[in-house]
């Protein structure tokens, strides 16, 4: 019958179009997965090639600001990266650490102290810091390996000390009649826990391993300074002092900025900046990576298409 040829003819092509949209998808996928393989080779080969030798005289300038962290981009990781390429490079006649930092994790900034000791033995090349801001705490413990540290008078420096804070909630539960159930496996399982009474035993333990990191420190600061420190009982109380003062305190050796180190104490004033940082590039292609097999997968099934 005509209606059932009709039928026929009309499933058969419906299933032709199905197959033709389905390969269509199929190709266009793969061309985008190329192009998208394509970009991320060419960002990481631009990545590479900007850590490329420069043989002229320079001084090498490596930033270390905002908090330091091993999430941070003044981790460990991304600084020694930095500090390893410009050492490396022969036309580097010195490296010079510019610093904007409150400061961080002692464990991240002792990793970094100890590499620029071990870098500057290995090449024997001058580490100089510059501070514009900020140099404290954990900052200053990076800066203390430094041959030189050189500030402005305004700067902050200083914070030579260590703290673990917290908060503790026991007295706003009791008014709201809040019970505070804790189960745990081991007597000190639930130290620093803000939602119960603070035990004078472990505060105690704490404190101790506080002023353990706090010894490292001094001891850190003391090495890198020598006799040019000038000690008090503030230098290591925690106080943050002003560029001028702590060059009269032997925390800095005097005032200047990245010009004039490289200028003057470099004798390099062409400035090449090794500072790892994150790439963009790389950062956008696994969002557009994301993006693309997802807007490929809900195209793809709007269109009835099965991706195996």
């Amino acid at each position: 019958m005509a209606w059932e040829r009709t039928t026929l003819e009309k499933l058969v092509f419906a299933t032709i179009r199905e197959q033709q949209a389905a390969r269509r998808w199929k190709l266009f996928s793969r061309l985008l997965w190329l192009v998208f393989l394509g970009f991320i080779a060419w960002m990481v080969y631009s990545a590479n090639s900007a850590g490329a030798s420069v043989s002229t005289p320079h001084t090498a300038v490596i930033e270390i600001r905002g908090e330091i962290a091993s999430d941070a981009e003044a981790s460990a990781e991304n600084v020694i990266a930095s500090l390893r390429s410009a050492f490396e490079d022969n036309g580097a006649q010195a490296v010079v650490l510019l610093i904007d930092s409150p400061g961080g994790s002692p464990v991240q900034a002792g990793i970094i102290n100890d590499e620029i000791t071990r870098l500057k033995a290995l090449h024997q090349k001058k580490v100089y810091a510059v501070v514009e801001e900020t140099c404290a705490s954990a900052a200053y413990y990076i800066a203390a390996a430094a041959d030189g540290i050189y500030v402005d008078k305004a700067s902050l420096v200083g914070s030579i000390g260590v703290l673990m804070d917290g908060f503790g909630f026991t007295g706003l539960m009791e008014k709201l009649g809040i019970e505070r159930r804790l189960m745990t496996a081991g007597a000190n399982k639930a130290m620093l826990d803000p939602f119960s009474p603070q035990d004078e035993a472990q505060r105690a333990y704490i404190q101790n391993m506080l002023a353990e990191i706090h010894a490292q420190f001094i001891a850190v600061v003391k090495s890198g300074r020598g006799d040019r420190l000038k000690e008090s009982p503030d230098t290591f109380s925690g106080l943050v002092w002003s560029g001028q003062q702590a060059v009269a305190l032997g925390l800095a050796d005097g005032l200047g900025s990245l010009d004039s180190v490289a200028r003057e104490i470099v004798k390099a004033e062409d400035i090449v900046d090794y500072t790892q940082r994150e790439n963009v590039g790389l950062r956008l292609a696994k969002q557009l990576g994301a993006s693309m097999g997802q807007g490929i997968f809900m195209a793809a099934r709007s269109a009835g298409v099965q991706l195996k």
